[in-house]
This record gives structure tokens, sequence and C-alpha cells, in this order.
């Protein structure tokens, strides 16, 4: 099963050195596994770690980046493939069209939107596409915690969860999304939403 896979992360490359292993660890499974690579196109830090890997490891590439965001995130060379588009919303659209599932690395402010945009669209019905959270040394637990904290104080309430897939190996990850999908389909399951549930 040929899957198209959207990774979110940082631009730079953390400080701790297994963010950036992890980075080039996922390209090469996703390279050698005969995924393709959906991502913000940029060469620097955790993204062109990724995207360096996936091509060596024989991977086909899809970069989506804003014209203003070129110079600043230096668009990668020899992508297979790269749609410039006009803004962050664009961009994020045409991630989420052409991604089978997605994958949050580590990263600053731009990954947690990203990541938190599509829980909230799988919250809303909106899709069902598995969600793979990349704890790598620990990273997002602190926003685990916050999670927690906003079921504790009723904000995220019974109806509303979003189930999300969290691997603190980089090579549970594609194994996680294909069970998902064997289980669900590449579509995912079609969350139960009505008024009743707001």
């Amino acid at each position: 099963m040929s899957l198209a896979i959207c990774v979110y992360c940082g631009s730079g490359p953390g400080r701790d050195p297994r963010y950036m292993a992890a980075a080039t660890a996922l390209g090469e499974l996703i390279g050698k596994g005969g995924h393709r690579l959906v991502y913000g196109g940029g060469n620097m830090g955790l993204m062109g770690a990724v995207s360096r890997s996936v091509k060596e490891s024989g991977g086909h590439v899809t970069g989506i980046i804003p014209h203003f965001l070129i110079s600043k995130e230096k668009l990668s060379g020899g992508l297979d493939e790269v749609l410039l588009v006009e803004d962050m919303h664009e961009r994020k659209m045409k991630m989420f069209e052409r991604a089978d599932a997605f994958v949050a690395l580590p990263g600053g402010i731009g990954t947690l939107e990203e990541l938190v945009e599509q829980m909230t669209w799988a919250q809303l019905g909106r899709h069902g596409k598995p969600i793979v959270i990349a704890d790598i040394g620990g990273f997002w637990r602190p926003f685990a915690d916050l999670l927690a904290h906003m079921r504790f104080e009723a904000f995220i309430r019974e109806g509303l969860e979003v189930q999300t897939l969290t691997a603190e190996k980089v090579t549970d990850i594609i194994p996680m999304i294909e069970a998902w999908i064997a289980r669900h389909g590449r579509s995912g399951p079609k969350p139960d939403w009505s008024p009743r549930q707001m």
C-alpha cells in the first residue's frame, strides 16, 4: 500500500539531536517503503532532513510553499513536485488534499497550528485520516497534558474527543498508519457529528 504521508515539523533543528535523527529516519522509512512525502517544501531544519532522506531513499516528494516563504524557508531543490501557493491557508488545504495521513514531528508554533487544525477538522467530522503525534524524546507531552486539562475542564466533552495516534519510536509511525487505514479505509471512520453533541 503506497501512501501519501504529510509531515509537519520544524524549519529549525531543535535543541535535542534526536529530533533531526527522527526526521532523517522517518524520511528513510517513507522512501524505502514506497510511500510519498507531502510537506512544506523547505530545506532547513527538520523539514529539510525529512525531505532529503526521502529522496535519498528513492521516494517521491511534494513540497507546497507560499511565494513569500521561499527565501525564508529555502525551497528545497530536487523535489519531484513543487506547488507554489498564495498563502498559508492554501498551503494547508493543498497538504490536506494530497495526504492520506498526517505526522507531527517536533516543531514550533507553525507545526502546532498545523497539527491542531487537523485535529479540529477531525473533531468536526471533516475527515477521518490518521493523525500521528511523534513524541520524540517526550516533546509532545506538555501538549498531551494540555488536552487532558481541557477534558478535565469539560471543554473537550463526551462525543467531541479526537482520536490521535502517539508514537514514541519512529519505526512505529508507518505501521500505525497502515493499521489505521486497513481498519478504516483511506477516508477513515465517519465521525458522528450532530447538534446535540454541541
